[in-house]
């Protein structure tokens, strides 16, 4: 019974690795985290001066460099050090939640050798103590059945296991790439807009004068 239970654990471990593994391919692509299209409409409505175009964007384009965006946005009355410090903040923000995502790949990854180990020990104290009623020549073979059936939740395990973890690793490593290019890229954007308050205060000055 409790060899089964160890089973059906690495089976419900394996189809919750493949659909976690599923959930990154999807979420976790450069496209998504940093579409380009959102790069250039914000780019030409800043150049033109309209921020409320670039709102308007970022609020038909849901994601995490939209999200970054308007945490800069919402602050930059404030100065651009105030829109630099939000822009980190919003990114370590949007990095949290993605890699709360795909940390359940990690914890599949260690989860599934460990009840594999868990599933082979089990096999091998129930092989040894059925081998108290075994005689004779036969004693030998049933140990070593037992002790390669017992063996095969530890290979299930790992073969659950490696892929996961390689998956967790290719994830982890794409989501901080992309969410710092996506970081500088804003840092890029609103500096159109620190450039035109500068310009602006020189006008006043000068205007003043």
């Amino acid at each position: 019974k409790v060899n089964l239970l160890i089973w059906v654990l690495i089976f419900l471990t394996s189809f919750a690795t493949l659909a976690f593994v599923v959930d990154g391919a999807l979420n976790v692509q450069r496209g998504k985290m940093l579409p380009g299209h959102v790069v250039t409409g914000v780019r030409a409505s800043l150049d033109g001066g309209d921020l409320g175009a670039s709102i308007a964007i970022c609020e038909q384009n849901p994601g995490p460099l939209s999200n970054i965006l308007m945490a800069g946005f919402t602050n930059i009355s404030e100065g651009f050090e105030v829109v630099q410090e939000a822009v980190v903040k919003a990114t370590d923000l949007e990095s949290e939640k993605i890699m709360q995502r795909i940390t359940y790949l990690n914890l599949r990854g260690q989860m599934a050798p460990m009840l594999g180990l868990l599933g082979t020990v089990t096999g091998m104290v129930s092989a040894f103590g059925s081998l108290a009623t075994a005689s004779g020549p036969t004693k030998d073979k049933l140990l070593a059945m037992a002790i390669s059936t017992a063996l095969w939740t530890t290979v299930a395990g790992l073969l659950v296991s490696v892929p996961a973890l390689l998956a967790f690793t290719i994830y982890k490593n794409l989501a901080t790439k992309v969410l710092l290019e996506s970081e500088a890229t804003v840092l890029d954007l609103i500096k159109i807009l620190r450039n035109a308050e500068v310009e602006d205060e020189g006008e006043e000055e000068e205007a003043g004068e």
